[in-house]
């Protein structure tokens, strides 16, 4: 049934199951992350890789508010699923991004019997410690789920004491403040908009909403959703490239600081021995931008665009753009994709600032699908976006490290954090509050 006719609040407030699943299918993930499994199960296979669930925003007592044997069973639900012969076809004979089979049949062959390992969890000063070990290949696959867990979670443990009414108003105001969002979209009808919002989102039922609502409201401006069983259910693209977990993992493995510093690179040509044309899109921060512009070989002009992760939006935006220029690259012929927090205002301001200088799209998160601020009826703690991140920490043993352009999304063992400093550099790292 299409969410559209779906009584989200009536959902919420009368489920008729012993355990209603958050994860009821593995396609409920980003598509990056099976493009990049592909990757690791094709030239990491042997590859060990740590994950760990990070809450950022540490006033928010997670462990405080998420019931323990709620969260196990999710996760465990979660680790019973396995693909369905439906979906195994559609990933099979779908089209993405314009190339059939884009996915290897011996790959899909692996895939399909494919479960998610097993997790470790604990409490600490009132925060889980959620940890998965194991081969990257799967612990890899972890990261959506765990994080579209934790947070239903949270959402539902808020709406616990609303009744049908206080739910009712509650979605009501939400929509009408979704529709909102869209109405001022429509004013810049050359826009290119994407759903991102899996990794963060209040619930599954409500992202699957969002995405009707732009399908219907922006119409040809709304480009498809990283989510891939929206994908599949709505016939909508699905669209994602990679993660900083690949340069992560492959800096660990280094054997030296001049291989250390090469790593970005060695991703980026793994990278196009899978995928080409417009999947051929560069994310520079893991280490610093500045830094990866600076030390990139000339063929990185060649890519078809930037995805700028954590960068001020606008000065991101421009040093990549002088960057093509000093490669003697057209900027109209390339491509950016924005996706670093944003709302309805910077979506429009930077779509603004950059029009007719290069091409643009705008992946859409937490502001899109988690944004519940000012609808409670009555005033309720646990419905505001919190900065949830599920990050590799280790591999083959070795403490993995993103140093970021904001030195408050950094991670990793602190000498080490030191070590990659000294190699990458301190440029152009501004530090910021990081909301989502």
């Amino acid at each position: 049934m299409s969410t559209t006719t779906t009584d989200i609040a009536r959902r919420v407030h009368n489920h008729a199951w012993k355990l209603d699943p958050i994860i009821r299918s593995l396609l409920d993930t980003d598509f990056y992350k099976l493009l990049m499994l592909q990757m690791i199960w094709r030239l990491y296979p042997d590859v060990d890789a740590t994950f760990s669930l990070i809450n950022r925003t540490t006033s928010v007592r997670l462990a405080d508010e998420i019931d323990e044997g709620e969260l196990r069973d999710q996760l465990d639900h979660a680790r019973s699923i396995s693909l369905s012969k439906k979906e195994m076809i559609w990933l099979a004979g779908n089209t993405f991004y314009g190339r059939k089979q884009i996915f290897d049949p011996e790959f899909l062959a692996w895939l399909e019997n494919f479960r998610l390992p097993e997790y470790e969890l604990s409490k600490r000063d009132g925060q889980y410690e959620l940890k998965f070990h194991g081969r990257w290949t799967d612990t890899t696959m972890w990261e959506i789920p765990a994080l579209a867990i934790v947070n239903e979670l949270r959402s539902r443990a808020a709406m616990k004491g609303l009744g049908p009414f206080s739910l009712d108003v509650l979605y009501a105001r939400a929509k009408a403040k979704v529709w909102s969002k869209v109405e001022r979209l429509r004013t810049v009808p050359d826009i290119r908009i994407s759903d991102f919002g899996t990794r963060r989102r209040h619930s599954h039922l409500w992202q699957r909403w969002c995405v009707e609502a732009l399908k219907e409201g922006i119409g040809q401006s709304f480009t498809g959703t990283s989510n891939v069983k929206i994908a599949m259910d709505t016939d909508l693209e699905a669209l994602g490239t990679n993660a900083h977990e690949l340069p992560m993992v492959v800096a660990a493995l280094a054997e030296s600081d001049e291989e250390l510093r090469r790593a970005p690179y060695k991703v980026l040509r793994d990278w196009n021995t899978l995928y080409g044309g417009n999947l051929l899109i560069v994310l520079p921060d893991s280490f610093g931008t500045a830094a990866f512009l600076r030390d990139a070989p000339e063929w990185v002009a060649d890519w078809t665009g930037f995805r700028p992760d954590s960068a001020p939006v606008i000065e991101g935006g421009e040093k990549i753009i002088e960057w093509w220029k000093s490669k003697g690259r057209d900027p109209r012929e390339k491509l950016i994709i924005f996706s670093d927090g944003l709302d309805v205002e910077t979506i429009i301001n930077t779509f603004h600032h950059f029009e007719g200088r290069v091409r643009m799209a705008f992946g859409w998160g937490t502001n899109l699908t988690n944004d519940f601020q000012g609808c409670a009826p009555d005033h309720i703690d646990g419905l505001g976006a919190i900065s949830l991140v599920c990050k590799v920490a280790s591999a083959n043993g070795r403490p993995a490290v993103k140093l970021s352009d904001n030195p408050e999304k950094a991670t990793g063992d602190p000498a080490e954090l030191k070590r990659y400093l000294r190699i990458f550099g301190q440029e152009d790292r501004v530090r910021q509050p990081v909301k989502v």
